[in-house]
């Protein structure tokens, strides 16, 4: 079969996970939702000397995290976090799996209601090339790192960095850090991000609340 689709540079799984590690403090606890076989839950433990807890959906990966000697519980992101104690995490990781919860508004919610920070990695749709593949060939994009049919794909959302930005404005959240990652590589404070990244990640925190009860209108934009 001819290969009709542009193949954006999936961001490596080592520089996704050096990227979300960057913003994890040593010592602190760490929830990671959607670990899979828990790599990344694996080195924040072993080399940030974190206290980490896994949620994956998958058996089999589930399996494979416990074999590590990874906690982990098998659960469904779509049916939330209700079984989680308020602030019992410092950070809650989601990597690449916003797109495919039914409700994703409502577990950026959750994420900060268990955890003091949200780390969030998400993809980019509106890349300059999946904008022309659209145009050119009026078929459904296909990415390296979302290598799916629109028949068989597990995204059920398909957002661009501005899209997330705005949701994050509406539920008035702090954005603490917005890092693109373009051709492979981070590159902070980026120009034209959302048309030149394939994904971004963001470090996310509630506003804090002034004497009147009302939130801070600041935010690191």
């Amino acid at each position: 079969m001819v290969n009709r689709c542009y193949v954006p540079p999936d961001p490596a799984a080592d520089l996704s996970d050096r990227l979300i590690m960057d913003y994890v403090e040593p010592g602190s606890r760490v929830l990671d939702l959607g670990c899979g076989d828990g790599r990344l839950l694996g080195r924040i433990r072993d080399e940030l000397g974190c206290s980490v807890q896994g949620l994956e959906l998958d058996h089999r990966r589930v399996v494979e995290t416990i074999s590590k000697g990874l906690p982990v519980i098998q659960a469904d992101l779509d049916h939330g976090l209700a079984g989680i104690a308020d602030a019992s995490f410092d950070v809650a990781i989601l990597s690449q799996t916003l797109q495919q919860v039914r409700q994703p508004r409502e577990l950026l919610v959750q994420m900060l209601r268990v955890a003091g920070r949200a780390v969030v990695l998400v993809p980019n749709f509106a890349h300059w090339r999946v904008r022309l593949q659209i145009l050119f060939s009026g078929r459904a994009p296909i990415t390296q790192s979302l290598p799916y049919d629109w028949y068989n794909t597990p995204n059920i959302h398909f957002l661009s960095i501005t899209d997330f930005r705005d949701l994050v404005e509406q539920l008035r959240l702090r954005v603490e850090a917005e890092v693109p990652i373009i051709h492979g590589h981070a590159v902070p404070n980026a120009w034209g991000a959302n048309f030149r990244a394939d994904s971004a990640l963001f470090v996310l925190s509630k506003r804090a609340l002034r004497h009147d009860g009302a939130t801070d209108a600041a935010s690191a934009d």
